[in-house]
């Protein structure tokens, strides 16, 4: 077994014992780098009650921990199923350099999931989606980003 898939038999594992254990839905994660696993995660939707706990997300998080970082540059995410929308920009955010994934949003549907759903829901403009979204205040919220943007001591990320 090369590299490539002895990681992704540990995000496969994670996804099944996860699943096992009622921690949430059958998908799990690890973040590599230098070879090194620096990160894990299992989806724990149901067991933590959030709904932002994605095998993705939880295995991000550990990696920023174990690493003391925001940023994972130089470091590559194996998923035994493919990235949906918020688990694909929390990666895009967190700079991860490859993605690597098993089972397609095709797959993640035809048990249950929605994940294609929402990659359409995206697509559409704001004022077509399900959810009725409002522009409100924007002359009060955009002060705050013209103080971020006049801001000389921030970390820019």
């Amino acid at each position: 077994m090369d590299k490539k898939e002895f990681y992704m038999q540990c995000a496969i594992d994670l996804a099944e014992n996860g699943m096992k254990n009622n921690e949430g839905g059958p998908f799990g994660a690890i973040i590599v780098k230098d070879d090194k696993i620096v990160g894990k995660g299992n989806n724990k939707v149901t067991s933590t009650n959030d709904p932002t706990a994605h095998a993705e997300i939880v295995a991000i998080r550990d990696a920023c921990k174990n690493l003391n970082t925001f940023d994972l540059s130089g470091c590559e995410i194996y998923t035994s199923c493919e990235p949906c929308p918020m688990c694909l920009s929390a990666i895009y955010w967190a700079n991860i350099s490859k993605i690597y994934y098993g089972n397609t949003r095709k797959d993640a549907a035809n048990i249950g999931f929605r994940d294609d759903f929402l990659f359409e829901e995206i697509k559409k403009m704001i004022e077509n989606r399900d959810i009725p979204t409002e522009n409100f205040l924007r002359e009060q919220t955009i002060k705050t980003f013209n103080s971020w943007k006049e801001k000389d001591n921030k970390t820019p990320y």
